[in-house]
């Protein structure tokens, strides 16, 4: 092959050296291409899932709420869940004295405090606290006091526990027919429940 032979090749062969690299380039290219592609739908399968997954549990929250809402509303009514209702338990306190005929009671409520008992529960994202009630009155006789906490249990103001009794028979003259024979001094425990306010303070 002569010289002039390899000129004339000159151009066709740097023509197709250039196609060649084009090509490569191309190809290279659509393999990127590809591969952001791939990355694209992982991604997007991957959010698709967790949106399924967030449906599904907002839908199974609102199942749950809808089971319970009815519940729920009941107990914040009965004074349970919420602020502490005083005013109810001391209202309570008189009809269940009226009911069952007592003497009279002498009460004193202390300061609103964690229910030690809670952590046994496991209430979760709820506060549970107490405030300790003493009671003192008199009694007919002793079935008077399971009477009263009956009284006062019936009225649905509240959930209360009974921490303890003591009971004292009283002197009585026997000049009286309808007088107090025993003298009972009790403490008990109004117990309300409060959702915890998450971090931030947001609900």
């Amino acid at each position: 092959m002569n010289t002039e032979q390899l000129k004339a090749l000159r151009g066709p062969l740097i023509l197709l050296v250039v196609v060649l690299i084009a090509a490569a380039g191309a190809i290279y290219y659509t393999h990127l291409l590809r591969l952001q592609a791939q990355a694209t739908l992982v991604q997007q399968q991957n959010q698709l899932r967790e949106a399924q997954t967030r449906m599904q549990r907002s839908g199974d929250e609102k199942s749950v709420i809808v089971q319970y809402v009815d519940k729920y509303r009941q107990l914040q009514q009965s004074g349970f869940i919420g602020e502490e209702q005083r005013i109810n338990w001391l209202d309570a306190l008189r009809v269940a004295n009226e009911r069952t005929d007592l003497f009279g009671i002498n009460y004193g409520i202390g300061a609103q405090q964690a229910y030690p008992y809670a952590a046994e529960l496991n209430p979760g994202q709820i506060a549970l606290r107490q405030s300790v009630m003493k009671l003192e009155f008199k009694l007919l006789h002793e079935l008077d006091l399971l009477r009263f906490f009956e009284t006062l249990r019936a009225q649905n103001t509240g959930l209360f526990h009974l921490d303890q009794c003591t009971l004292r028979r009283s002197e009585t003259t026997g000049a009286l027919r309808y007088q107090p024979n025993i003298s009972a001094s009790c403490q008990l425990a109004w117990i309300t429940a409060t959702p915890e306010a998450p971090p931030g303070g947001r609900p």
